[in-house]
């Protein structure tokens, strides 16, 4: 069941606003009932800069646990923090969440975050300072530049994260230090006309290919900080989706 009033494709059509009057806060879900609540209690709290208002859409990806309940829960218990959820039928994968979730954004931006507690939504204004500023269209928050805090997990994850962005560097010409962070700050009219195919994890290097691709943009990074979970945690990325974004990489950093 689709919870939505919005038909697909048409917030494109929508003039995008500077400065920028909605953020759209795209929450991919795949059987996180545990947090959800947690990480939409932070995403309610945080006042963002210059009064921009909150869009909050939850696509709950075919999720075999409680979590379409958790939501409706919330949602009966906070009627002032208005939430869209939107729901596939068949379980298809991260990626394919966000490109449901992004399409039906109304925002002047949009900004993806995790439903687990890794990244910290009181951080949404610390990507949008360079676009109050009129610097940027896109903005990456880096969980390997600044001095915010960052969780110390796995070694050889944090190296496989670094040669991914090196490699991705290398075909799209940019010097990003975190490609794979979840934490991606998009200009709507930008993301929603990028032709997006990878139904995975595959979506980060495609989208960050198809982004430097595209004329004119201004992409900044700045730092932030990473909550990380362990595998016992709920952590899913593993390393079948390392050698599919190494593919991803080539595929699009070679495609026009």
């Amino acid at each position: 069941m689709e919870d939505s009033t919005v038909a697909p494709g048409a917030a494109a059509s929508r003039a995008i606003q500077f400065p920028p009057r909605k953020l759209s806060i795209v929450i991919p879900a795949y059987n996180e009932g545990r947090t959800i609540h947690l990480i939409l209690d932070q995403v309610k709290a945080v006042q963002l800069l210059g009064g921009i208002e909150k869009e909050v859409i939850i696509v709950n990806d075919c999720s075999k646990d409680d979590t379409e309940a958790a939501v409706e829960r919330y949602r009966a218990a906070n009627a002032d923090f208005p939430i869209r959820y939107l729901k596939h039928e068949v379980n298809a994968g991260k990626g394919a969440a966000l490109h449901t979730g992004i399409k039906h954004a109304t925002g002047d931006y949009v900004i993806i975050q995790d439903a687990d507690l890794e990244y910290d939504p009181e951080e949404y204004n610390v990507l949008l300072r360079p676009v109050l500023r009129g610097m940027a269209d896109v903005v990456y928050g880096s969980r390997f530049m600044g001095g915010r805090p960052h969780r110390i997990l796995f070694f050889w994850h944090s190296i496989g994260n670094k040669w991914l962005t090196m490699l991705s560097n290398m075909f799209t010409n940019l010097n990003l230090t975190d490609m794979e962070t979840c934490y991606k700050l998009f200009r709507r009219d930008i993301i929603q006309g990028l032709q997006l195919e990878e139904k995975r994890f595959g979506f980060e290097p495609e989208v960050t290919a198809k982004m430097a691709r595209f004329p004119n943009v201004r992409i900044y990074e700045v730092g932030i900080s990473y909550y990380g979970r362990t595998y016992e945690e709920g952590k899913k990325i593993g390393w079948r989706d390392g050698f599919r974004a190494i593919y991803c990489i080539v595929k699009y950093g070679l495609t026009r």
